[in-house]
């Protein structure tokens, strides 16, 4: 099957220029995010090579009339969906199957001191997970809410 079409992503829009490739492999329960990055914000274009995950992309831009809303969808292997998370969004996901493998690209690299979050479980964001005990890092279970993110250390919206 095709996976990425500059084409097709520019038909509808998008116009990206992706220079890193990811994998992740986790277990059921696992949940990664809400992840971003400030200076280096990366627009994401995410599958599901094999199992199921619950994806989803929230828009922090300061000043942007979406800000603080969240979009999310199922991606799996059957179902061969992809998301693509614009920069400037926070971005996680959780795996609902035994495992998953999830790739995504990136149109900037990875930068660990930019590397920024915020709370998964927000209460005023209101993911529903529908994950009762999920599987956290460390540094996920410390993020911010989304009120109380410096606002230095969010992106702003640029219409």
């Amino acid at each position: 099957m095709e996976t990425y079409r500059a084409d097709t992503l520019a038909n509808a829009g998008i116009h990206v220029h992706f220079v890193q490739d990811n994998h992740s492999r986790s277990a059921r329960g696992v949940l990664r995010g809400l992840h971003y990055q400030l200076r280096h914000p990366q627009a994401k274009l995410c599958r599901v090579a094999s199992g199921e995950v619950f994806d989803v992309a929230v828009d922090i831009r300061l000043g942007s009339p979406t800000f603080g809303k969240w979009y999310g969808s199922i991606l799996s292997a059957e179902n061969k969906l992809g998301l693509y998370i614009p920069p400037g969004f926070a971005h996680g996901f959780v795996v609902r199957s035994e495992t998953a493998d999830f790739l995504y690209k990136c149109s900037d690299y990875y930068d660990a001191p930019d590397d920024r979050g915020i709370l998964w479980s927000d209460p005023d964001i209101g993911i529903p997970w529908d994950t009762p005990e999920p599987i956290l890092s460390a540094k996920d279970q410390r993020y911010p809410t989304l009120a109380e993110a410096p606002r230095d250390l969010l992106p702003r919206y640029e219409p």
